[in-house]
């Protein structure tokens, strides 16, 4: 696959400041302010939020990693044959998907370099791991730092064209879908990167970010609800379409943000078939049930009102 990950995202929030500042407290480095943005890093992806100023919150741009400049130049061919106005550049291509309202830049980027990490060891039955010792988990102290930038998830008004952008324009492959609603779909070997969703308006759902395991999503989580139980929005629990653990918060904007560990990876294609999934199944395979907050923003009639009137970029 010569797309290999999501480079940096930009989220417009009518505050950056307090929006920044509540993305630090997640465990992202704060690496720089230029004017009103502020930019955060992730332990291996480098600079991968950056937080600008707008009139409603929404994603702004999403990067996408590509090897080389043949890799651009394909997808500046398959998003004109498309119909849309890609714009060619050195070292980049850009394009805006109607649907969600978002400037997609593929830019070369290097790959990740991730240190591997070895959760546990964990005792099972029949399988002793750890003998007269305490779980490396409990004894954690150090603030919890996402890894990566995992996947974002976006509302679109033409899901299908969303769709249609991103597998048949930009490259991503699909994973699984859900029928008339949603399709999740990765620049990656990780099971999802993105996911369009059919939606009233274009807006950002959320963010996921990627943590060692099940441990530092509970620390990671419980450090945040301690300074605001405000912020809780659902978990802990594990999804059935990808298979990961999740927790989900919510920023000053009204953005979801989602810690997450144990992803599906799909390293050869030929051996994953995509599923079709419906109902409660397609959202979660354990844990509490999703709030009616999560699956339908309590902003979301506002963000409507004032969607006439933000710029597409």
């Amino acid at each position: 696959m010569s797309l290999h990950r999501l480079t940096q995202i930009v989220m417009g929030v009518p505050d950056p400041v307090g929006t920044a500042a509540y993305y630090e407290e997640f465990g992202l480095t704060p690496s720089g302010v230029h004017g009103t943005s502020h930019t955060l890093s992730t332990v291996d992806g480098g600079e991968q939020l950056r937080i600008a100023e707008a009139p409603r919150r929404r994603l702004l741009e999403l990067g996408v990693g590509a090897d080389d400049p043949d890799d651009l130049a394909r997808v500046a061919s398959r998003l004109t044959r498309l119909g849309f106005a890609p714009q060619l550049g050195e070292g980049s291509v850009t394009a805006v998907d109607p649907g969600t309202e978002v400037l997609v830049r593929v830019e070369i980027a290097p790959r990740y370099a991730q240190e591997p990490t070895t959760p546990g060891p964990y005792n099972a039955p029949g399988s002793t791991e750890r003998i007269g010792l305490r779980a490396p988990g409990i004894l954690r102290e150090d603030r919890v730092r996402p890894r990566k930038l995992g996947h974002v998830v976006l509302g679109s008004t033409d899901q299908e064209g969303s769709q249609r952008f991103f597998q048949e324009g930009i490259g991503f492959k699909v994973s699984d879908t859900v029928p008339g609603f949603a399709a999740f779909m990765r620049c990656s070997t990780d099971h999802h990167n993105i996911l369009v969703q059919q939606a009233p308006v274009a807006f950002l759902h959320h963010t996921s970010w990627q943590v060692d395991d099940i441990d530092e999503i509970g620390r990671g989580a419980s450090a945040m609800l301690e300074a605001d139980p405000e912020r809780h929005t659902w978990g802990l629990g594990r999804h059935f379409i990808g298979s990961n653990f999740f927790w989900y918060l919510k920023d000053p904007a009204g953005n979801f943000s989602e810690y997450y560990s144990d992803l599906d990876c799909i390293v050869d294609d030929e051996l994953w078939k995509p599923g079709v999934w419906e109902g409660a199944r397609a959202l979660w395979a354990w844990g509490p049930p999703p709030p009616p907050s999560f699956l339908a923003p309590e902003d979301l009639a506002g963000l409507m009102t004032g969607a006439h009137s933000a710029p597409a970029n």
